[in-house]
Parts: structure tokens; C-alpha cells; sequence
């Protein structure tokens, strides 16, 4: 169904080196040993892998830069999925103490545009939910995804766009 409102492309998945401005973060980085990888396939970035529970483990996570509009008042992301469950995380810088923002949602089995607006989103620090004051999308650098939530075994999700309107 198409939005009445314009729209700002935030990543331009028909690019293949964009996969040179986006990285893979891991539980490795906490001793865990899931493994995720992305890959850009006919202008759609695929995100999959093995969410494992060993050593305290547990998510797979992606991020990359982006740049809404001040006016931005939702994000729109088109998806496709496994039907896990899947966080969409936002962070005003690349810094590992800052605060992220995550909005769930379940991966459609079919290509879906969810709308998400700053409601939607949660302050969280280290998976764990915080007090802190509403995101605010012209506040935003960094965007991606995350599964967690003890959902162990493979994943698959699939992006076609990610707008701000």
C-alpha cells in the first residue's frame, strides 16, 4: 500500500559496496559464538545466520549510517522474513556506551512495509531497557537490526528499502 507522504531513501541497497559502510556485531564481542553475515543480492541486503545460547551468547546484530531528515516523522521498512522476531535499533553515534533505540517486530514471510514512529522505540543500553528521553529521528546516525530474545538457531531477513517520511 503506498503512504500518502514523500519519502527520503536512507540506504540504497542497489549500491553492492554498500556493504563496505555496514558491519556485523556479534555476541562474540562477549564471549559468545553466533554468527551472522550480510550480503547484498538484486538490490536487497540479506542478513542471516546462527544465533547460538553457548557461553552466555545470544544475538546477531548488523548497523550502518544513515542520515533522516530533521522533519522525518516515521521510518518505513520494507521486509521480508523467517517470522522471527527481530529488533529494528537506531544510535545517534557509533560509540558502544551510547544508548541504542529498538522497535520490534516479527519478519513477514512476504514483502511487507512496516511503519515505525519515535513511540515505537525503546532506550535500551546493553539489550536491557533504560529511562532516557524519546528518540528523535533527526538525532540518528546509525541504523539496523538485531535478533535476540533466546531465539536460537538459523535466521533469514531480507531488506528492500529503509525510508524516512
Amino acid at each position: 500500500m503506498p503512504f500518502a507522504h514523500s519519502s527520503q531513501a536512507l540506504v540504497d541497497f542497489a549500491r553492492p559496496e554498500i556493504l563496505l559502510e555496514f558491519r556485523v556485531v556479534n555476541d562474540g564481542v562477549m564471549g559468545g559464538v553466533s554468527t551472522s553475515r550480510l550480503g547484498v543480492r538484486t538490490a536487497v541486503m540479506v542478513f542471516e545466520g546462527v544465533v547460538s545460547l553457548e557461553n552466555n551468547g545470544g544475538f546477531a546484530s548488523f548497523k550502518g549510517p544513515v542520515t533522516p531528515s530533521a522533519r522525518s516523522a516515521a521510518l518505513l521498512l520494507t521486509v521480508r522474513g523467517d517470522g522471527h522476531r527481530y529488533r529494528l535499533t537506531l544510535k545517534s553515534d557509533d560509540n558502544s556506551g551510547t544508548v541504542q533505540y529498538q522497535a520490534a517486530f516479527v519478519a513477514p514471510r512476504e514483502w511487507k512495509t512496516l511503519r515505525f514512529v519515535a513511540a515505537d522505540f525503546v532506550a535500551r543500553f546493553r539489550g536491557q531497557p533504560i529511562a532516557a528521553p524519546p528518540v528523535w529521528f533527526a538525532d540518528v546516525q546509525y541504523l539496523g537490526l538485531v535478533i535476540a530474545d533466546k531465539q536460537s538457531g538459523a535466521f533469514k531477513v531480507e531488506l528492500k528499502e529503509v525510508r524516512a517520511e
